[in-house]
């Protein structure tokens, strides 16, 4: 066989929600071969997975097995260390998000990127869900100024709060979920963005007192963009409008309509669109509207597994087609600044200039 169509050896560290996602998507891809798990305790894996041996050490794993990419879906403070590892050793790396804990983390990664010429790709799984993408066409033709109001909040109970606080050891939601939505705002205006302000509230004397689980951010664009995020876990976390994904311009809106029986704490919930609403603001000489809204039956849409197989299928793409992802890894840094910019606010109670 050709060394161009062997299958990339891939280590895959941290076997939580999402690594679990990842590593299977790896298995049933012929494109990879998994040279090796990495997670810190032994954990219970999905039948497929079961043949591949769980070791202990990111560091030992990466020098003994020598992969040709790297998968990072560990806790985020390691996600920078482990990536910088990773690319010095010669992988490629696929680092779910958040890219790091600090900007100056981040730009390192990146900066080791290109150094090194290694592909470097962050988990924003929503670039790859077709109704995201066609959201973010919609609402692009409206043009700016936009409005974006955006949330998830999760009611989470049982092992999915053990979950959202052994990640709120080291990140917040609106940092964690955040970069997400921050990085949807950021594909539709190209404009920069100019201040964030944030405000959170610890509702849980679970998680220690300097973490809060509740929080809020405002970035604003110098195109006159503006936009809130908010992000909520926990027992106590209303399910209330947990879900809402609008943008709004001077031509009209775009929203996502979502099922009333949803439930915040399905992860499958939370990539969904079910309906795109599109709304024109066009009136008539008589002030009706001269058109009906517009509703997309978001059909046969990719859930939780798929999206994450087609993630690594870009990851493979990347790597063989020698993509450029340049834009990519400057949208990363910029999605995670603003979202560090707001847990700055939030903490210091002032606003953030960008």
């Amino acid at each position: 066989m050709s060394s161009s169509v062997e299958p990339i050896r891939v280590l895959c560290a941290g076997l939580g929600n999402m690594g679990r996602s990842h590593a299977l998507a790896y298995h049933e891809n012929p494109g990879f071969a998994i040279a090796g798990l990495v997670n810190r305790s032994q954990v219970n894996l999905p039948q497929a997975l079961s043949g591949y041996e769980i070791l202990p050490s990111f560091s030992e794993a990466l020098r003994e097995l020598k992969p040709e990419l790297c998968s990072i879906n560990t806790y985020s403070d390691t996600h920078a260390d482990y990536a910088v590892m990773a690319m010095e050793a010669g992988a490629h790396v696929f680092v779910e998000k958040p890219l790091a804990t600090t900007v100056a983390d981040a730009e390192r990664v990146v900066a080791c990127a290109r150094a090194n010429g290694r592909k470097l790709v962050v988990g924003y799984i929503l670039r790859h869900h077709p109704s995201w993408m066609r959201l973010i066409a919609e609402a692009r033709k409206l043009g700016p100024p936009y409005v974006f109001r955006m949330n998830l909040n999760q009611q989470s109970s049982g092992a999915t709060w053990a979950t959202h606080k052994s990640l709120m050891q080291t990140t917040s939601p609106i940092v964690d979920c955040g970069v997400h939505y921050v990085d949807v705002m950021c594909q539709i205006t190209d404009a920069k963005p100019v201040e964030v302000r944030g405000m959170g509230l610890r509702l849980s004397h679970e998680i220690a007192a300097d973490m809060y689980n509740y929080g809020h951010l405002q970035v604003l664009f110098d195109d006159g963009s503006i936009g809130w995020y908010e992000a909520g876990w926990g027992p106590m976390i209303s399910e209330t409008a947990f879900f809402v994904k609008d943008v709004m311009s001077p031509n009209g809106s775009v929203s996502i309509v979502m099922d009333q029986n949803a439930k915040s704490d399905d992860i499958d919930m939370h990539t969904k669109t079910a309906v795109i609403r599109l709304h024109n603001a066009a009136t008539g000489p008589d002030g009706r509207f001269l058109r009906p809204d517009e509703d997309l039956r978001m059909v046969g849409e990719p859930g939780h597994q798929e999206l994450c197989d087609r993630e690594q299928a870009f990851v493979l793409k990347a790597i063989r087609e020698n993509i450029n992802l340049d834009r990519h890894m400057d949208d990363a840094v910029q999605s995670l600044k603003i979202c560090l910019a707001a847990d700055e606010s939030v903490r210091t109670g002032t606003p953030v200039r960008l």
